[in-house]
């Protein structure tokens, strides 16, 4: 099983790039861990006294924010000088961070303006922690994926989802093999959640057209209202970073409802492969059920007589969503990964819902983190 690091288990994590897509997903999973995550601003709005307050006593510092979309030249002094600020405060903290961590890239050394200046970036940052005598980890990390990704900027992964999501066909332009890494993943190295050894098996090697052609499956069975095979995590947290685009476009699964004289049936759910579990309950008028999260659950709310909301919010974010259903016009309801969600009975009768997940419940990992929507 995969080991926390040994340091910097208590206390706030400092980070930059917190606003980027992988500084989201960081927040998101120290969110989920319970502990804290305070920002520190680099570029033109870092302020020494300001990153010194912040760093002095935090647990460990993880260096995100990055340039990798600009002039050569830009791309160079902005990795180059978001290190240098951070060495700068962590020379002047009285208390730095025990631990400094640096999401870096494969790209590093490559000969490139971006790879040449992550390489130096990460000299930076190395030599200022030896030099205090902290520990330093250079997570070099390859193609990265997940949800709410930006299309035709974050990854080639973002761009197809929602090219699908919308309806459209993408086509591969340059059929290479690529080394993936989901953002919560990738988020769990930074943290220490997943000792950084445990890297390479977490990261899936695939052709671009073979990532293309799973996407596609998942697109033509989620257009019915079908899980896909998701028994193994690549699939589950590929078809979970699909689903944040499909979310946008057509969050109501609509189903067919068959009645005759002897009452009414309808298809909850049909899943491809993998276990699941299926589950019941009733809910008095004016009670609440959920108000959590799911880091990579997959979650169906569906009601089966009564009348109810059905509220999400992505993580970070005020703005709720909400879903008036009802048992009487039967339709399904997927919870997107970190969105907060909850049921909440708004008819004057019990409410009976069913509720599927693509796993089975373990107390010991939950994957379950109290928020209230």
């Amino acid at each position: 099983m995969p080991t926390q690091d040994d340091q910097g288990r208590e206390g706030a994590i400092a980070m930059t790039g917190g606003g980027g897509f992988l500084g989201w997903h960081t927040r998101a999973a120290i969110h989920a861990s319970g502990k804290k995550s305070t920002p520190v601003a680099v570029g033109a709005q870092f302020d020494v006294d300001t990153a010194v307050a912040t760093l002095d006593g935090a647990a460990r510092l993880i260096h995100i924010a990055g340039v990798n979309r600009a002039s050569d030249d830009e791309v160079r002094d902005g990795n180059v000088t978001f290190a240098s600020q951070m060495a700068e405060a962590l020379e002047r903290a009285e208390n730095p961070p025990p631990v400094v961590v640096f999401a870096n890239s494969t790209q590093a050394g490559n000969g490139s303006a971006y790879g040449s200046s992550k390489e130096a970036a990460a000299d930076i940052l190395g030599a200022v922690a030896g030099d205090l005598g902290l520990k330093f980890l250079d997570v070099k990390l390859p193609n990265l994926f997940g949800e709410h990704g930006r299309p035709f900027y974050n990854a080639v992964t973002s761009t197809f989802c929602h090219i699908l999501a919308e309806g459209g066909r993408p086509e591969v332009v340059d059929d290479k093999e690529l080394a993936l890494l989901h953002a919560q993943n990738a988020a769990d190295l930074l943290t220490g959640e997943v000792s950084t050894s445990h890297q390479s098996s977490l990261e899936e090697n695939i052709l671009v057209s073979e990532l293309l052609g799973h996407l596609t499956r998942f697109s033509e069975a989620y257009s019915s209202g079908s899980i896909p095979d998701v028994s193994e995590p690549f699939q589950r947290d590929l078809f979970n970073t699909y689903r944040s685009y499909a979310f946008s476009v057509r969050p109501a699964i609509a189903l067919t409802k068959n009645s005759d004289p002897r009452g009414s049936f309808f298809e909850i759910i049909r899943c491809r492969g993998g276990e699941s579990q299926s589950s019941f309950s009733t809910t008095a008028p004016g009670i609440s059920r959920g108000d959590h999260y799911h880091r990579r659950k997959i979650e169906r709310f569906t009601v089966l007589a009564g009348e109810a909301t059905i509220a999400v919010r992505k993580i970070f974010t005020d703005e709720v969503q909400e879903f008036r259903v009802t048992g009487d016009l039967p339709m399904s309801i997927d919870m997107p990964t970190l969105w907060p969600h909850k049921i909440t009975n708004t008819g004057d009768d019990t409410l009976f819902t069913s509720f599927w997940a693509n796993e089975l419940y373990d107390d010991a990992q939950p994957d379950t983190v109290k928020e209230l929507v």
